[in-house]
């Protein structure tokens, strides 16, 4: 009876100790992406995904993830650091391309003071790679129901244009000057205005997954209107108008892109290059 008391005894506690050190649980909520419960858990959506079996960044409300308990290293940048020199100095296990892929860096540009990763997943670049195909699909998708709505608004303008057809000249005048007011509008655009420095960037720089921080495959969409921002200043998802650049998505981030600075995505170097280093109008349309 005693032997059989200590037995169940050590099991108890055995699973109280298991139960200390595992991971913590979080279940997804409406809304929620990886890339904002890494930010909120001090992890990174590659750690994430390894921990979880994720072959993708989709995630479903009520989906239990875990949480990786590890604490996560940064390195200060210091004065005549690169990327280089970092992965040099902390051995193999620090590559080049894992550090931009821990740290969501668009190109080899890091500034002084800047916080760096280096103790994410080793097989971070493998895992944006496998992304690729994923989200191919989502923007099939994304594209398929844009092109609906076109449609949709099509046949309601013929149908307004009909029926103007068969009313008085001045209503017909009336529905013109209507009609003139959306060229107005992506004229100038309303909503918040930043006046910010704007360089350029292309997902072909050497070492680039083409992914961008949300997940837009910028190879497979070469003309996608995305720019690069510091989520502080201008959430990312939102939707914004760049003077000499047009209506774009807040998709992407980057190592230099701080405070009043963002990184316009162009389809080729030959743009970039052409694009150069201005200051330009901001909108934060929604």
């Amino acid at each position: 009876m005693k032997k059989l008391f200590t037995a169940i005894l050590v099991i108890i506690l055995t699973s109280i100790f298991a139960t200390t050190v595992s991971a913590e649980d979080y279940e997804v909520q409406k809304g929620d992406t990886l890339w904002n419960i890494a930010k909120d858990n001090d992890t990174t959506v590659e750690t994430l995904m390894e921990i979880n079996g994720l072959s993708s960044s989709l995630i479903f409300p009520k989906q239990v993830l875990k949480i990786d308990e590890r604490e996560v290293e940064y390195y200060v940048v210091e004065q005549g650091d690169t990327l280089n020199k970092i992965s040099e100095a902390y051995g193999d296990s620090v590559s080049v391309p894992n550090l931009r892929a821990w740290n969501d860096l668009t190109s080899d540009l890091i500034m002084v003071g800047q916080e760096l990763v280096v103790n994410g997943p080793e097989n971070a670049v493998a895992y944006k790679s496998v992304e690729q195909k994923v989200e191919s699909d989502e923007k099939l998708s994304e594209k398929t129901t844009v092109v609906a709505s076109a449609s949709t608004k099509e046949e309601s303008s013929t149908k307004e244009e009909s029926k103007s057809d068969v009313e008085s000249n001045s209503k017909v005048e009336s529905k013109s000057t209507e009609g003139e007011a959306p060229d107005k509008q992506e004229t100038k655009p309303e909503g918040k205005t930043f006046s910010m420095e704007a360089t350029a960037y292309t997902a072909y720089c050497t070492g680039c997954s083409g992914i961008t921080a949300t997940g837009i495959n910028l190879k497979e969409d070469p003309n996608a209107k995305v720019i690069a921002v510091d989520p502080n200043v201008i959430p990312l998802g939102s939707k914004v108008h760049v003077e000499g650049y047009g209506y774009a998505v807040a998709g992407d981030t980057g190592g230099a892109i701080n405070g009043n600075r963002i990184d316009v995505h162009l389809p080729t170097k030959d743009q970039a290059y052409s694009w150069g280093r201005r200051v330009v109008e901001v909108t934060v349309v929604e």
